[in-house]
């Protein structure tokens, strides 16, 4: 310091720092005006760069004033170097949280419009977010003085010891990756296990695989464990399918006429039913003398699997009320159960002996 502080220099650096922070919160109001313009279009990447925006810039600006503050002040020029470098920092550390931020949210924006869903793969989401907020820290601790060679050195060393200790977790990660990138199983596809497990992808983390049951509950699947299990994807290579209903009608039956009219009936769920194909090609298939009926097979087309409940429903109704008004009989198997009754068996008076307890001859007496 060449000189002592006057009165002159604190007037300076308040209405340095002041400035500062009225551009910030004219900043603020400014970019929150264009986020709700923002919101009005259809691409989600401007509401992206507008939210970091208005975290970004006021900030930007108050350290800006509070820069131009200190350079007011008769600073010495070791006093000045620290709050340079603080200053510094500090903006560092602000953008690069910022842009983790963001780059997150395009990274989601995009997956979410791949999919066409409200959940998406965090997982890359996460790492992107990591890598950008651990890129920021380093350039943040070089600014500040701090060599960052033997923090490199440290962790690298380190390294091989956390593997060793987060071997599920990192396995986790990895197939969590390997999944994504495979592209067998993306949020939004309908999946079964060889467990049992069922239903919709959700979301794909750095750790689990999140499925929301029909029932609408959620089911947590480590990623290793669905990396190696059997599975069955509803929704790809297509999420049209084919479900399968099994019929039978009584051999009186005409069976021509039954076809036509079963056909009849896939006609009308196939055009009046939502989540049904109408474009579907009705088909009826006889394959079975069974011993009170004649079994077939009517095979109906769905968009996604989960229609496939409520078009089995109305097509069983209609066509059980089409059979009733078509005189076609759905005999149920019948069983005749005769119970055959034993004559009683005499009951032996106290003077009758059977054969058995007749006394031995005298001669094999003695």
């Amino acid at each position: 310091m060449n000189r002592g502080v006057v009165l002159h220099d604190w007037v300076a650096a308040c209405i340095a720092l002041a400035a500062g922070v009225a551009a910030g919160l004219l900043l603020r109001v400014l970019l929150k005006w264009l986020g709700k313009h923002a919101l009005r279009t259809r691409w989600r990447g401007d509401d992206i760069i507008v939210d970091a925006l208005r975290t970004v810039a006021p900030w930007a600006a108050a350290i800006a004033g509070a820069a131009a503050a200190a350079s007011a002040l008769p600073l010495t020029a070791r006093v000045a170097g620290i709050v340079n470098h603080t200053l510094t920092a500090l903006i560092i550390l602000i953008t690069t949280f910022t842009v983790a931020r963001v780059v997150a949210g395009l990274v989601q924006s995009l997956a979410q419009s791949r999919t066409g869903v409200a959940g998406s793969a965090t997982i890359f989401v996460n790492i992107t977010r990591v890598v950008v907020v651990a890129m920021g820290a380093l350039v943040a601790l070089e600014t500040v003085g701090v060599s960052i060679a033997p923090l490199l050195t440290a962790l690298g060393v380190g390294g091989l010891a956390v593997a060793l200790a987060l071997q599920d977790t990192l396995a986790n990660l990895f197939a969590g990756v390997h999944i994504l990138a495979s592209k067998t199983v993306q949020p939004g596809d309908y999946i079964r296990l060889s467990g049992g497990e069922e239903g919709y992808v959700v979301d794909i983390n750095w750790r689990n695989t999140v499925v929301r049951n029909l029932s609408n509950n959620l089911v947590i699947i480590p990623n290793a464990r669905l990396a190696r299990t059997n599975m069955t994807n509803y929704t790809r290579p297509e999420q049209e399918l084919t479900i399968v209903v099994q019929v039978g009608v009584g051999y009186e039956c005409d069976l021509e006429h039954v076809e036509r009219v079963t056909l009849d009936v896939v006609d009308s769920v196939m055009t009046d039913i939502t989540g049904a194909l109408p474009g579907h090609e009705a088909a009826v298939r006889f394959h079975t003398f069974a011993d009170s009926r004649v079994n077939f097979s009517v095979i109906l087309g769905v968009g996604e699997f989960s229609d496939q409940y409520r078009i089995k429903h109305e097509f069983i109704k209609r066509l059980h009320r089409r059979y009733r008004a078509e005189g076609i009989s759905i005999p149920a198997p019948t069983r005749e159960v005769s119970l055959r009754q034993d004559p009683p068996v005499p009951a032996r008076l106290p003077h009758q002996r059977e054969a058995s307890d007749s006394p031995l001859p005298d001669t094999l007496q003695h």
